[in-house]
Formats: C-alpha cells, structure tokens, sequence
C-alpha cells in the first residue's frame, strides 16, 4: 500500500469521525451513518493492506 493510499485511508477514517460526531450533535442519523460508514470502510482498507503486507498484529 502506498503512502498516499494510507494518507486517503485516514483521512477518510478521520472525516467519518467528524461526520459521526457532527451527526450525532445535530441528531441527524443519515449524517451519523456515513460516518460510521466511512470508518468502517477505512479500517477495513487498512486491514487488508496490513494482512497483505504481514503485518497484520
């Protein structure tokens, strides 16, 4: 996995924080979702590039 697809991954990761905690203090689900969504797919993207990788701890 390159630099560059790791910086997207967390910026990603970081953006479905903010989107979650936005969501959760304006009570819009829809926003809240995205945002766990968002996350989740980022992890997911690192796992397997740390599975991939060997480094998976």
């Amino acid at each position: 996995m390159s630099v560059g697809d790791k910086a997207k991954d967390f910026v990603q990761k970081a953006a479905g924080h903010v989107e979650e905690a936005v969501g959760k203090k304006t009570d819009d689900p829809e926003l809240t979702a995205q945002g766990q969504k968002d996350k989740a797919m980022s992890e997911d993207r690192l796992q397997t590039e740390k599975a991939k990788d060997g480094d998976l701890k």
